[in-house]
């Protein structure tokens, strides 16, 4: 991963420094969330930077610890109460402005891929269409929350198709990294998840943007999380701009 130029690990170490801003943002501030998260990249960094995740004849394979933490603390925030309070709290207009993160993370897979660190299928010239949900996110945002004319179905059919968007790339890119289970591109195999700093992408970006249609899922289906007033544009979408 030497050869790699400059820019694309410095694309996604902002990208990946959006998405960590925009969920503080949903989770109105909060330090605690803060540090976490920022303690999580801080311990995956240095796992990449080691080598940590070259590893790739180990049962497990080591890579699923990537995913596996988040998953299992996205599960139990899920499943007991006062997790439950926490993801009803969470400002679901900014979880939708959270996907734009998607885009940059599209272009640097196809950058990787230009360099051989990823195969053509995780990229949109391949079986990758998850850019979609990156490109859409912006008007889903403003006709969802400040213009209003999308309505509560709209939103989460919305949330659905690009939720499976994102599954079928998790499942394209763990079956094509290098591992006792890899199925598809032999020739030019996932590697860059191994190394720093697009360990990141499986260990926060990726879990951040499924939850984040996880708990818009939910609130739309529980919650009454689409506002009629007019004044809420003024007092909650200034609140993401400034």
């Amino acid at each position: 991963m030497e050869n790699l130029p400059a820019y694309i690990g410095i694309t996604f170490v902002f990208t990946t420094g959006l998405t960590v801003w925009l969920f503080y943002r949903a989770a109105h501030e909060s330090r605690r969330v803060l540090g976490l998260v920022l303690l999580w990249l801080l311990v995956q960094g240095v796992a990449g930077l080691s080598g940590f995740y070259t590893a790739t004849n180990t049962l497990p394979p080591f890579f699923l610890l990537m995913v596996g933490l988040p998953m299992l603390a996205i599960a139990t925030l899920f499943i007991t109460t006062r997790g439950q309070a926490f993801l009803k709290g969470l400002r679901i207009e900014v979880l939708m402005l959270l996907h734009i993160v998607r885009v940059p993370v599209e272009l640097v897979l196809y950058w990787l891929y230009l360099h051989g660190a990823v195969p053509e299928l995780m990229t949109f010239e391949g079986r990758n269409w998850d850019i979609l949900s990156g490109l859409s996110a912006p008007a889903v945002f403003y006709f969802g929350f400040v213009n209003k004319r999308l309505g509560r179905k709209a939103l989460l059919a919305w949330n659905f198709i690009c939720l499976g968007l994102l599954v079928a790339i998790v499942v394209n890119a763990v079956l094509s990294a290098p591992s006792p289970f890899q199925q598809f591109a032999f020739s030019q195999p996932n590697v860059a998840i191994q190394y720093f700093p697009f360990v990141w992408l499986p260990a926060c970006v990726v879990p951040l943007a499924l939850m984040a249609h996880l708990v818009s899922i939910r609130q739309l289906l529980h919650d009454a999380v689409v506002p009629n007033k007019a004044q809420w544009a003024n007092s909650h979408v200034a609140s993401v701009t400034n």
